[in-house]
């Protein structure tokens, strides 16, 4: 289980060619109100929402270019974190960094036990919180970079962390969620699973809904940590749930991508490739009717979130294991080619292609008109 989320795994990726970007092709609409999404000036944690749907609601220039990079000096799996006019992302080299959003100079850097990993930042109430590989779960000041309080797991934490009101959800891969005090890491409760936590769990209306690698998608009362519902799929998975109403979604090891319906605690539907039969590591964005998912056979799949029913694919050249990000009719994602894309919502064509020259298997941040992502070379790229 371990060696499929293993940085030397993914190093092992197709090398991308070299290609020129793309110019966009038509001009992006100002995005309609999402329920649910970030404020347009903010995205402040892993898929930007506790539910996990991967929206944005800033208005992006339909010309993207790089407006800077920053070298963090090894590999980017952690997702950016966007809040107050900051970037905030870990890395390989053992430290959570903070930086400008507006040209990317470097206002602070944290060091951790050991790596951050796949661990996205997610940030609240002058605080930034991230896990480790080390186990160690830390909060940190965000005006200057000073330790607040650190939490210790039993072993690696890959899960990214949610905030919801005075409190902070965190997985870990002793197979436990944590739910900690926000202000000084108290621990309020803990749950126990059959196995590794990886995937980052969603929240809603006072639920989580974490689909964990023990083949479980497990509801879970937020207030005191009782599990309600225990729903088995079939299948391990590191991929986050998506949730919307009382609907799960989420692609599993077993090549599929499921829907769940929480609440009649049946699975609504699975869908599979016809021909290309590969896992699902990417978390599922959520675009109205669309449901929006990167695969390992090297594709970005589009659905229909009420049936499964594939209504379009696009073919990168190497797996797909960045979670999209959808904004104003538009998908925007990495791949493991090394390449950027901006594709269309409606139909799946490319707008803009971008060659960043390693894999990107972090996702896209979205904010102030802003796109922030890390590669596994440890470069940091900020296209406006």
């Amino acid at each position: 289980m371990r060696s499929r989320f293993s940085v030397a795994a993914l190093a092992l990726l197709l090398l991308p060619s070299p290609s020129m970007p793309a110019r966009a092709q038509a001009p992006a609409a100002r995005p309609a109100a999402v329920p649910g999404a970030p404020d347009a000036d903010s995205w402040p944690q892993f898929r930007g929402n506790p539910a996990l749907t991967g929206v944005a609601q800033t208005a992006l220039p339909a010309q993207l270019s790089v407006k800077w990079t920053y070298e963090a000096g090894d590999a980017i799996e952690s997702s950016a974190a966007i809040a107050d006019g900051k970037v905030f992302v870990g890395s390989a080299t053992g430290h959570l960094l903070a930086l400008n959003l507006s040209d990317g100079k470097l206002l602070w850097k944290y060091a951790v036990e050991q790596a951050v990993g796949e661990s996205s930042p997610a940030v609240a109430q002058g605080l930034v919180f991230v896990g480790d590989l080390g186990g160690v779960f830390h909060a940190v000041r965000v005006a200057d970079g000073t330790r607040a309080w650190t939490f210790k797991t039993a072993t690696e934490i890959k899960s990214s962390p949610v905030v919801v009101g005075d409190r902070v959800l965190i997985g870990g891969y002793d197979a436990k969620l944590y739910c900690l005090s926000l202000k000084d890491g108290k621990l309020l409760w803990s749950l126990e699973t059959d196995n590794y936590i990886h995937a980052t769990p969603a929240v809603v209306d006072g639920m989580i809904y974490l689909a964990g690698c023990d083949e479980v998608l497990h509801v879970v009362r937020l207030s005191d940590g009782k599990e309600l519902t225990t729903i088995p799929f079939g299948g391990n998975t590191g991929a986050s749930t998506a949730v919307v109403g009382t609907r799960a979604y989420f692609g599993t090891f077993n090549n599929e991508v499921l829907s769940v319906d929480v609440k009649a605690r049946r699975i609504l539907w699975r869908y599979e490739h016809k021909e290309r039969h590969f896992p699902f590591y990417s978390s599922a964005a959520v675009a109205g009717s669309l449901l929006i998912v990167g695969g390992r056979d090297k594709m970005v799949h589009a659905l229909d979130l009420a049936n499964g029913k594939e209504k379009w694919t696009y073919m990168t050249r190497a797996r797909v294991d960045s979670s999209p990000v959808v904004a104003g009719g538009r998908v925007y994602v990495g791949s493991s080619d090394g390449r950027f894309y901006v594709l269309s919502v409606e139909k799946g064509q490319k707008l803009f292609e971008y060659d960043a020259g390693a894999p990107l298997t972090a996702s896209p941040a979205i904010a102030a008109g802003r796109i922030v992502i890390g590669s596994l070379d440890g470069r940091l790229i900020c296209f406006g």
